[in-house]
């Protein structure tokens, strides 16, 4: 089934969008909020999926047209927001543009940081960022979220906990990140809020798109209306979102609502674009020895769309400009 949350609070209000991504029915009377479903999912789940029956089959009591201004981030806030670097040519090409080594156990064990969860932008949110010359960049993404999760579980195992699959755009701020990671402490000022897609969908209506742990498809990015990546996303990673979960389960159980993304969608074949810019100014360095495509500038925007085998969109699209923030 296909969720999102109607612009309402802090926290949205919870609503069954029809397969087509046309009709949707407020779902107030089963949850309030995509957090409340998830903290009940057992019993909650199937009275939303009764509701998605009858919203496709034209039955669904209430029913309207999709407004998408009114539609904001599934899970505007939750628990804990994970987010990886599993594919490894992203690493690499980044790695390779600054001179670094690659970690010794790269294929071994996943990366994985912990970012803000605590406020997510909406896909047609404008990013507020303090100045132009913070290397501004985004980081295309498709992100699992979870239900209860225990500690200790395995990757294969850990699939299981999976609810629903969200588009992420990774803000980053490519100035800040290379000198907090030499502090060897991790991100902070480098990663401000990140962004979701308006469309949470469960991983059965994803068909054969969810496969092996990873969810297939190509996903579409441009940059200042410029196509710059068309990447294959269910290839190219010795991780899948089992393992992200299960490693940084050995030590801590998830609460619902966790949010655990794959990273950068990249694939081994260059033609296929870049799901970010850092990764096209890295090829650049590589073949060139320069750069030439800037970070974004106040004004500038960006787009991403992940497109099943048949050219549907899957979870709708993030569509943003960044701006001069406000106090």
């Amino acid at each position: 089934m296909k969720l999102a949350s109607l612009r309402s609070g802090r926290d949205g209000e919870l609503i069954v969008v029809s397969r087509d991504l046309r009709y949707f029915v407020r779902a107030g009377s089963i949850a309030r909020t995509l957090q409340a479903a998830l903290d009940d999912w057992n019993d909650i789940a199937p009275q939303l999926e009764t509701l998605y029956a009858a919203l496709n089959a034209g039955h669904a009591e209430g029913a309207v047209p999709v407004d998408w201004s009114e539609v904001g981030p599934p899970l505007p806030r939750t628990y804990q927001y994970l987010d990886g670097a599993a594919y490894v040519s992203h690493i690499k090409r980044n790695r390779a543009a600054r001179g670094e080594a690659l970690p010794e156990d790269l294929m071994d064990k996943p990366l994985v940081y912990q970012g803000i969860s605590h406020g997510f932008l909406g896909w047609n949110d404008d990013v507020p960022l303090p100045s132009e010359a913070l290397g501004i960049d985004f980081e295309a993404e498709i992100a699992a979220v979870t239900g209860d999760v225990p500690m200790g579980v395995s990757p294969q195992e850990a699939c299981s906990y999976i609810r629903l699959f969200v588009l992420l755009n990774d803000v980053s701020l490519r100035a800040l990140i290379p000198a907090e990671l030499k502090r060897t402490f991790g991100f902070l000022t480098g990663k401000p809020p990140s962004s979701l897609g308006p469309i949470a969908v469960t991983p059965d209506e994803l068909g054969v798109l969810w496969h092996d742990g990873l969810v297939g498809g190509r996903m579409q990015c441009s940059v200042r209306g410029e196509t710059v990546g068309s990447i294959d996303t269910g290839i190219d990673t010795p991780f899948h979102y089992g393992d992200l979960i299960a490693h940084v389960a050995q030590t801590r159980p998830f609460e619902p609502g966790t949010i655990v993304g794959l990273g950068t969608v990249s694939n081994e074949d260059e033609s296929v674009g870049c799901g970010c810019i850092g990764e096209i100014r890295a090829l650049e360095t590589l073949r060139d020895g320069k750069v030439s495509t800037p970070f974004f500038a106040f004004g500038d925007r960006v787009r991403i769309e992940h497109i099943d085998r048949d050219g549907q969109s899957t979870f709708g699209h993030i569509d943003q400009r960044f701006v001069a923030a406000v106090r």
